[in-house]
């Protein structure tokens, strides 16, 4: 079994900075690519940032330049830096990793969500 614990979700002002952290745990013998998805009220969820294993990087147009996405692989950690936050951003933001497990002795493959972490950004 493999879970996902996010923090650093937060109120915090336009402007304003969050980090986000996603820590995989459990039979874990390699995390692959690991992303942030995130869900605003009345919308369907979208993929915010990803990094590869190699620690190729993409995002979503809305967030360039303002938020990065980073990884630890001895830790099995994936962060979201968030910077100069906008209203819009406000969203229940999701951690998403594709892991590859130890099940009897066997590697598998599967794809695993966090809880979410709440991100409200208000005057």
């Amino acid at each position: 079994q493999v879970r996902l614990a996010e923090s650093g979700g937060d109120l915090v002002k336009p402007g304003g900075s969050l980090r986000l952290s996603c820590v995989a745990s459990g039979n874990i013998f390699k995390t692959n690519t690991m992303a942030w998805y995130r869900e605003a009220p009345g919308k369907e969820r979208e993929l915010v940032a990803a990094v590869t294993s190699d620690s190729s990087t993409n995002y979503a147009d809305s967030v360039k330049g303002r938020l990065t996405i980073s990884r630890d692989n001895a830790k099995n950690t994936v962060y979201l830096q968030m910077n100069s936050l906008k209203p819009e951003d406000t969203a229940v933001y999701f951690c998403n990793v594709d892991v590859d497990f130890l099940y009897w002795g066997n590697v598998q493959e599967e794809n695993f969500w966090g809880q979410g972490t709440q991100v409200t950004v208000s005057s």
